[in-house]
């Protein structure tokens, strides 16, 4: 049972926020299937729940993702190099069924692989996931008829972790289950959906990250250990966690969530590291010598300079400028006038480290978006950061049709698509920059707007801070503008108030 130390200390229960009657753009969206919710509306008293509303619309645009996918799967995957690009359908899923052994059946990170890749290059939770669907793909037939059958399977395992993920982020902001729309309406995240497998790390840690909400530290744990089994951005979740609970005091259960991290990562990983070293590490080799690639801003320097730079100046540059956007992202957990929200500084970390990555895969974008939702559920900033990303996944797509199309240059030429990195990266700026404006200016953010402290904070939501430097040190500044009920966070007992001060 939750201490009162760790329980929100507003005066009642406020009522579940609609965002049709604070956002503009959901209102104005919302004219589609009939005008904003109204104040009579009674909400979650029949089947259609908020959370089963989200997660039937996120199936429904990952069955939109799929369609989008038809071309490729009628023939372009498998005839014509550029046509998988003109389509915009390009998938690694059926690609690697056989490059990688599936079709041979070759067990991963044991079997060594004929071509030029000589161990599968994914993180072990990833490959159990790959072996798995070859499993339920059908031996017999065509080499083709086999890869369909495997994307297919793919497909169909992904859709659940879209759902996960849409139901996790409708529950983690207990009182804002209709931000959960925003993930399941966002156009690259159906796009992107089947690239590849990220969606099964975005779901462990999605449903990390509603653990965490809860004050269930060791679920949280072992959840991110698992995702962070699957892919390796997960593991950024902890520094945020770090600082937060040195200002907020609470190791404990920052220990609880090490802990549970670190013995879930293992359970997964060392039965491979012990029988099969050289095929485990290769995710780990494979990252480090990989050169510069698509999506970075280091492309555009490498393509555009007479001496571009080597892959270990890249990865030495990548490391520092990674290790000071973490150093500018605890020096602002520490001087914030208010606390900030875990989700935005989990937004925060895992948008550097894509912007510093020397690799942009236009999939990536499944890691920000449920990160985004929670961070700043504000549907202008999102959308436009979402166009932002659509027109990336368009722009590489005409770039490799550009390149393999001989001299008929069909497509985006390399300036153009140098455009298109920009503008991904202007578009990931832009919502980094709203949201260190919210932690900054407490009294901006839209979550704590509609009365709430932190709530994906869990244990940190409505507790003292124990450390802090500057101006935090200081009374927080009034927003005498507002009219709503702000919550009085970090107080000494179980008495309830409520507190206009941001």
């Amino acid at each position: 049972m939750p201490s009162a130390e760790t329980t929100p200390t507003s005066v009642h229960e406020p009522e579940p926020v609609r965002p049709t009657r604070q956002d503009r753009v959901a209102a104005a969206g919302s004219e589609l299937i009939g005008g904003p919710i109204g104040w009579r509306a009674l909400l979650g008293t029949s089947w259609w729940t908020p959370v089963r509303v989200v997660a039937l619309v996120a199936i429904g645009m990952f069955a939109l993702g799929l369609v989008q996918k038809a071309p490729c799967y009628n023939g372009a995957w498998f005839f014509g190099a550029s046509s998988q690009y003109t389509h915009a359908c390009y998938s690694d899923i059926p690609h690697l069924y056989q490059g990688r052994g599936f079709a041979d059946g070759l067990v991963p990170y044991f079997d060594k692989l004929p071509g030029d890749m000589d161990y599968l290059e994914y993180p072990v939770l990833t490959g159990v996931f790959m072996e798995v669907a070859s499993w339920l793909t059908p031996g017999s037939g065509s080499i083709q008829h086999q890869e369909q059958w495997y994307w297919f399977v793919n497909a169909g395992m992904l859709m659940v972790c879209a759902a996960v993920i849409a139901v996790c982020v409708s529950r983690t902001h207990a009182r804002r289950p209709w931000d959960g729309l925003l993930v399941a309406l966002a156009p690259a995240f159906a796009l992107t959906a089947t690239i590849n497998w990220d969606l099964l790390a975005v779901a462990l840690t999605a449903a990390a990250m509603l653990m965490w909400s809860r004050g269930r530290s060791l679920a949280f744990g072992v959840l991110l250990g698992l995702a962070t089994a699957a892919k390796l951005y997960p593991v950024l979740l902890l520094g945020p966690l770090f600082v937060l609970c040195w200002r907020a005091g609470k190791w404990r259960d920052f220990g609880k969530a090490l802990g549970g991290a670190a013995v879930a990562w293992f359970v997964v990983n060392l039965p491979v590291m012990l029988f099969a070293f050289e095929g485990w590490s290769k995710f780990y080799t494979f990252s480090q010598e990989r050169g510069v690639d698509f999506g970075s801003f280091w492309l555009i320097w490498a393509q555009n300079s007479s001496h571009p730079p080597t892959t270990e100046t890249v990865n030495t540059l990548a490391m520092v400028l990674m290790l000071l956007c973490c150093g500018g992202i605890a020096a602002l957990t520490f001087v914030a006038p208010r606390r900030p929200r875990f989700a935005q500084l989990v937004f925060l970390i895992v948008a550097a480290f894509i912007l510093t990555n020397k690799v942009y895969s236009p999939q990536y974008v499944l890691w920000l978006v449920p990160l985004a939702v929670l961070a700043r559920p504000k549907w202008r900033d999102f959308l436009i950061w979402q166009a932002c990303e659509v027109a990336y996944f368009l722009g590489i797509w005409m770039y490799l049709a550009y390149t393999t199309s001989g001299d008929a240059h069909k497509g985006l030429p390399t300036q153009g698509y140098h455009w298109a990195i920009a503008v991904h990266l202007l578009g990931t700026l832009f919502l980094c920059v709203m949201v260190v404006r919210d932690i900054l200016m407490p009294e901006r953010d839209v979550v704590r707007r509609a009365g709430d402290d932190d709530p994906s904070g869990g244990v940190l939501d409505g507790a003292q801070d124990v450390f802090v430097l500057g101006g935090a040190a200081h009374p927080a500044r009034h927003a005498a503008h507002f009219d709503v009920p702000q919550v009085a966070w970090g107080s000494q007992g179980p008495s309830a108030s409520t507190d206009r001060s941001l």
